[in-house]
This record gives C-alpha cells, sequence and structure tokens, in this order.
C-alpha cells in the first residue's frame, strides 16, 4: 500500500469501527453517541478533551458532554490532568474484561434491579387476593421474576469474577 494511501486506511477503517460500535451500543440500548465516544477513547493512543472527541465525531458540546457524564458514572472512562493545560481530558478502560465487568455492573444497577423491585412489589401486594386475573397475573410475574434473578445472577457473577473463572463457568455452561 502506497504511505498516502495509509491514513486514509486508517481512516476508513476508524470510521467504520466506531459506526458498528455505535450500532452495537444502540442493540444493547445504550445512547449511539454514547457507544461511540467510549469506543473513540478505547483506540485513541492518548486522552482526549471535550473538543477533540466533538470534531472527531461531530457533534454538539452539549451532547458531548452529557455522553462523558454517563460514561463516567458507568466507570469506563476517567478524567485525566494534563499539566499545563486547563481543559479536561479523558481516557477509557482499556482492559476488554474491565470494560465487560463495568458494562454489566451498570446494566444490573440501572436495569435488572428495578425490575425485581417492580416485580417483588407486584407479588407482594397480590399476595392472598383471588380471582382468575390475579392468578394469571401473579403466575407471570413469577415467571418473569424468575427469569430476571437468573439474568440478575449471571450478570453480577459477570461484573465480579476474573476473566479466567467466567470463561470456564461459560464453557461449562455451553458443554
Amino acid at each position: 500500500m502506497p504511505k498516502d494511501e495509509a491514513p486514509k486506511a486508517f481512516l476508513r477503517a476508524r470510521e467504520e469501527y466506531l459506526a458498528e460500535w455505535g450500532a452495537l451500543g444502540s442493540a444493547w440500548g445504550v445512547n449511539r453517541t454514547m457507544s461511540q465516544i467510549h469506543g473513540l477513547l478505547m483506540v485513541s493512543p492518548r486522552p482526549l478533551n471535550t473538543d477533540e472527541i466533538m470534531a472527531e465525531l461531530a457533534i454538539s458540546r452539549g451532547n458531548a458532554h452529557a455522553n462523558l457524564k454517563e460514561l463516567l458514572s458507568w466507570g469506563l472512562i476517567r478524567p485525566v490532568a494534563k499539566k499545563g493545560q486547563r481543559k479536561e481530558h479523558f481516557e477509557a478502560e482499556k482492559d476488554v474484561w474491565t470494560v465487560v465487568q463495568r458494562i454489566a455492573r451498570a446494566r444490573r444497577r440501572k436495569e435488572l434491579e428495578p425490575v425485581l423491585q417492580v416485580l417483588d412489589r407486584g407479588l407482594a401486594s397480590t399476595q392472598g387476593l383471588a380471582g382468575p386475573e390475579v392468578k394469571a397475573f401473579r403466575k407471570q410475574l413469577t415467571e418473569l421474576r424468575r427469569f430476571a434473578r437468573l439474568a440478575d445472577s449471571v450478570m453480577e457473577r459477570v461484573g465480579s469474577e476474573s476473566s479466567g473463572s467466567i470463561l470456564g463457568w461459560v464453557m461449562r455452561f455451553l458443554g
């Protein structure tokens, strides 16, 4: 490949990666821009400031700021102070297993725990009530709760175990 083609090929590959990382995030119920910022910071060899992120992804300051704040709350990125510069810079966690664990913990906290609370309240508040509708309601909530508890235990395990022990567990599960 000619020397001047290398940067073009790199830029195309990075653009495709960022688009796909954003689409993957959307498929998982995560904001596309949040996923793209995370993806950009994961592959960046150096911390980036908000202006660089905005320029790279063609997004507004408000959009960048809101998504950076959310990524910080998930523990997927961290602020980095650069000597002699006033602008805040950000870098992503680079260890893939750590990223997976933090995503699992955040999703569990934001999605599974609230659903389990609603299911538990629904079952508790209808305990002792009679009638076919109540019976059908309680049966469905019980099944949903069983599944949500299973998903919760998997997410808890993924969020707390080492990669080696989880991979062994997954292989036993699939085998």
